[in-house]
């Protein structure tokens, strides 16, 4: 059982930076992803980052954050600047994640959230 730990929540003031990490307990998988939750929505991919480093970003954080990951210590990160209010929300780490075209899909683990909230 992959257990997915992450951390860097917190509330910050428009126009600020935050970094998430997520931490694995064994190997990342192929692929690894960043979604975010929404209170009546359901989970959406924000970012996810391939094996070799390659990466894709939901369009309304294009430019903004940053998904990165250490192969050898098993982390996952999420580096979100210039934040807005309507990033508020429950982020999670996933994996393994699967693409479908230009979807992305969840897959079986999931960290247990941690909350951005950035309000002034």
């Amino acid at each position: 059982q992959v257990q997915l730990v992450e951390s860097g929540g917190g509330l910050v003031q428009p126009g600020g930076s935050l970094r998430l990490s997520c931490a694995a307990s064994e190997s990342l998988f192929r692929t690894m992803g960043w979604f975010y939750e929404i209170p009546g929505k359901q989970r959406e991919l924000v970012a996810a980052i391939t094996t070799d480093g390659t990466t894709d970003y939901a369009d309304f954080v294009k430019g903004r954050f940053s998904i990165s990951r250490d192969n050898t210590k098993n982390t996952v990160n999420l580096q979100m600047n210039n934040l807005r209010p309507e990033d508020t929300a429950v982020y999670y780490c996933n994996g393994p994640v699967t693409r479908w075209g230009d979807f992305y899909s969840p897959g079986r683990y999931w960290g247990q959230g941690t909350q951005v909230t950035v309000s002034s």
